[in-house]
């Protein structure tokens, strides 16, 4: 079975139900805790031993503050276009190929830290995605068959590659509008899997609220490249490192839309300042754009519980007006 782990400054920690036990590890990174499995899974142990016996409960979960579970830097890596639902809301018709883009791990924080607007950025989008947790190096050229997933993906996690729109649309720039700080919250557990796991990988639930409203709500089955193929298709130009981060796509439901064809023919004639300025103010009345006040909670999970990421709750506040 899986066993989910939490970091906070004090250290690392086996999490059973409500309660975690401390980690007795020397690591520091990911890729070391990575590692030290056999620190992990004794704690795991002790902490179901624990709860079951009812004496020395371990610590609430709920007293702990959680850090993102993937330590930076790292590389962070993340695929585009990966769900049918999301292809279909952005407007995409007939096969779409493998793309793949870098977010700077400096975007990367925490499962309850807050995501800071830039004042220069107006259409900020959620995209929730799970995210597959390097456990072994990948070099290049390898590939990756289901069957020797495990080889190489250690564990999961909740992140929401949080996107600036309209940096995104005018500059086709993925690398900045994805890569400002907080960009990523990640977490809150690292869940690490057993070979046998991976089974059921295609039955995570990937669900995301603003506010309590249900905006994205879709499982694997979804995806259209899956995991062991993105990893052969990455492994062409792209090596990866233990506690290195692969984000794998997003499902239908986030603000932004493509515009009906009829609308998408006439503004393709249009000059780009006029086309992008109409752009721009239709979408200004979108309400599914984030704004200041707003509360994402993010949770991905198998029906059964047998795969649980926990819950991830980021709210949403403007950066600062610098001072004159």
């Amino acid at each position: 079975m899986s066993t989910n782990v939490l970091r906070t400054a004090d250290g690392w920690w086996a999490v059973h139900g409500d309660r975690a036990v401390r980690i007795d590890t020397k690591a520091a990174t990911t890729a070391e805790l990575i590692g030290d499995r056999e620190a992990v899974r004794v704690a795991a142990r002790e902490a179901s031993h624990q709860v079951a016996a009812s004496g020395d409960p371990g610590t609430p979960v709920a007293d702990l503050v959680a850090l993102s579970p993937v330590t930076t830097p790292c590389r962070v890596v993340a695929q585009m276009v990966n769900y049918r639902s999301h292809a279909r809301d952005s407007g995409f018709t007939g096969a779409i190929p493998p793309t793949f883009f870098r977010k700077a791990s400096s975007s990367v924080s925490g499962p309850e830290d807050t995501i800071v607007r830039p004042s220069h950025v107006q259409l900020l989008d959620y995209e929730i995605e799970l995210g597959l947790v390097m456990g072994a190096p990948l070099p290049l050229g390898t590939v990756v068959t289901e069957q020797d997933l495990a080889t190489y993906v250690a564990g999961l996690v909740i992140t929401n590659d949080v996107s600036a729109r309209d940096v995104q649309l005018t500059k086709t720039q993925f690398y900045e509008s994805k890569s400002y700080p907080t960009f990523t919250p990640t977490g809150p557990r690292l869940t690490l899997l057993e070979p046998e796991d991976f089974a059921h990988l295609l039955g995570l639930r990937l669900q995301l609220r603003v506010n309590g409203d249900l905006r994205q709500d879709r499982t694997l089955a979804d995806m259209i490249v899956r995991p062991a193929e993105a990893l052969t298709l990455l492994a062409r130009f792209q090596s990866l490192d233990p506690g290195d981060l692969l984000l794998t796509g997003t499902p239908g439901g986030t603000a932004l839309k493509a515009p009906p064809k009829p609308v998408e023919r006439i503004s393709a004639l249009l000059p780009p300042a006029v086309k992008w300025k109409a752009f721009f103010k239709s979408q200004a009345g979108n309400p599914r754009y984030l704004h200041t006040g707003d509360l994402i909670t993010a949770t991905i999970a198998t029906p059964d519980g047998r795969i649980d990421l926990g819950e991830q709750r980021t709210a949403v506040m403007d950066a600062p007006s610098p001072e004159k």
